[in-house]
């Protein structure tokens, strides 16, 4: 490494995983074509869901397709609710008992006042850690409690969108103690799998996966077509309805990829 901060490639190494998305669409591009991957970081350990309950609200639908991102990038993933002191009503309570359900990990945090801070903290002990989510949910308050050398700059929401500004702009991996990394990312807006068919959706979706294959028709998209063992699932109780929304609103959206020669 020069002194600029500048360096050399010498060589690429084989990855063992890597979380992307389909690159955000052009501002007045006015064309719809191609969706470029936007790889956002590579050979992580454990991927960090972050949302918080209030200010901005929770939000399931965008948790839904960052976990789904990374069940398809083949990378643990745990999720954090942050604000919780916030959470005066523990309105929290039914979303922890959703994820947890599922097999998520799900850690409760507040960077004012300490909660869950300790117990995170042990948990990133000695691996790599990329943390992901949503602008203005506390992200980097969150990170400068758990490590305050870190220093990291905090926005504020806006009253008028309800939503926070972009106060890291790149990715950056941060060595915060022997042999424990930080990933931090840029807040996002938006999030679009990148590479998965329709077809394919319901398989990163863990608690469909008992359903699946006793669906009547080999190629049921679980939308509409009959005798669907995980619509009747989802009729019995046994699919949380905010879930199965979530899956339709993907299916609804996912585009094949198109390639051009």
């Amino acid at each position: 490494m020069n002194k600029d901060g500048t360096g050399f490639i010498y060589n690429i190494e084989q990855r063992k995983n890597y979380l992307s998305r389909k690159a955000p669409r052009i501002k007045g591009a006015g064309y719809r074509g191609e969706r470029l991957e936007q790889v956002i970081a590579a050979n992580i350990d454990e991927l960090y869901i972050v949302n918080s309950i209030f200010e901005p609200d929770f939000n399931n639908k965008v948790v839904d397709r960052l976990l789904v991102t990374g069940e398809s990038s083949n990378i643990n993933v745990s999720m954090i609710i942050n604000k919780t002191d916030l959470d005066k009503k523990h309105f929290i309570n039914e979303w922890v008992k959703l994820y947890k359900s599922i097999g998520y990990k799900v850690y409760l945090t507040s960077a004012v006042d300490g909660k869950g801070i300790k117990k995170l903290k042990e948990a990133l002990n000695g691996k790599i850690n990329l943390f992901w989510g949503h602008s203005g949910v506390g992200k980097s308050s969150l990170l400068n409690e758990l490590y305050p050398s870190l220093n990291l700059k905090t926005g504020i929401i806006s009253t008028f969108t309800d939503k926070g500004t972009h106060t890291t702009v790149t990715s950056e991996m941060i060595e915060v103690e022997p042999q424990t990394f930080i990933i931090d990312t840029p807040g996002i807006r938006e999030i679009e799998p990148y590479g998965i068919k329709k077809e394919d959706l319901c398989h990163y979706f863990p608690e469909f996966l008992i359903y699946i294959n006793k669906c009547k028709f080999n190629t049921c998209t679980h939308y509409h077509e009959p005798e669907c063992a995980v619509i009747k699932a989802v009729d019995d109780e046994m699919i949380s309805v905010y879930r199965y929304e979530s899956y339709l609103k993907m299916l609804d959206t996912i585009e094949d990829d198109i390639i051009f020669n």
